[in-house]
C-alpha cells in the first residue's frame, strides 16, 4: 500500500489531469508507464500489443481522470485494472497470445554477468519452460500470478484488479502454483 502522502499526492495529480493539466499527466505517466507496460507484456507476450494497451491506459487516464475515486482504490490499482481489462479483451478477441515470443517478459535479470555460456543457456531454457507453463495457465490464474508475483502487488489489490474476492484470488494463486509445479515436474520427472 502506498503511504498516505503518496496516495493523496497522486489523487491531487489525477484531479489536475481531470482539469486538463498536462504537467500532472506527464508526472503520472513517468511514475506508472514502466510498471504498466511490464504488466501488459507479461500478460500478452507481445511488445507491440503491450505498447498499444499501455498507450490506451494513459489515453483513458487523460479522458476519464474524473472517474477515479481515491477513496475506492489506489491509483496503481485503478490503472492496473484498466490494463487488465484491456489485456483480457485482446486475448479473448484474438485468442490466447503466447508469452514465448517476448523473452524479456518473465525472466529475472541474470545474477552474475560472468557466468559461462552453459549456465546462460540453462537459465534461458529454464526461463522458456516457465514462460510456456505460465502461458498455458487459464486466464484468471495467469492474471493472479502475474499481478502478485511479477508486479509485486498485494493480494487485496490483485483481487480488486481481477474482480474477485481475496479468498478467490488466493485460490487462483494456489491452483496456478500447483499447475506450474506439476508442469515443470512432468518435464523433468519427480
Amino acid at each position: 500500500m502506498a503511504p498516505p502522502g503518496v496516495a493523496s499526492e497522486e489523487a491531487a495529480l489525477v484531479a489536475r489531469v481531470a482539469a486538463g493539466d498536462e504537467a500532472a499527466y506527464r508526472a503520472l505517466l513517468a511514475a506508472h508507464l514502466a510498471p504498466l507496460n511490464r504488466y501488459a507484456r507479461r500478460m500478452l507476450g507481445d511488445r507491440d500489443e503491450a505498447d498499444d494497451v499501455t498507450q490506451e491506459v494513459f489515453v483513458r487516464l487523460w479522458t476519464d481522470a474524473h472517474r477515479y475515486r481515491p477513496e475506492a482504490a489506489r491509483l496503481t490499482t485503478w490503472l492496473h485494472r484498466i490494463a487488465h481489462n484491456l489485456c483480457v479483451d485482446l486475448q479473448r478477441r484474438h485468442g490466447r497470445i503466447s508469452l514465448a515470443g517476448d523473452s524479456s517478459t518473465l525472466e529475472a535479470p541474470p545474477q552474475e554477468a560472468t557466468r559461462g555460456p552453459e549456465a546462460d543457456l540453462a537459465e534461458a531454457a529454464r526461463a522458456r519452460r516457465v514462460r510456456e507453463a505460465v502461458d498455458a495457465l487459464p486466464e484468471r490464474q495467469r492474471s493472479a500470478l502475474v499481478l502478485c508475483h511479477y508486479q509485486g502487488l498485494g493480494n487485496r489489490e490483485a483481487a480488486e484488479i481481477v474482480g474477485v474476492s481475496v479468498e478467490a484470488l488466493e485460490s487462483l494463486l494456489a491452483r496456478a502454483r500447483r499447475t506450474l509445479r506439476r508442469a515443470l515436474e512432468e518435464e523433468h520427472g519427480p
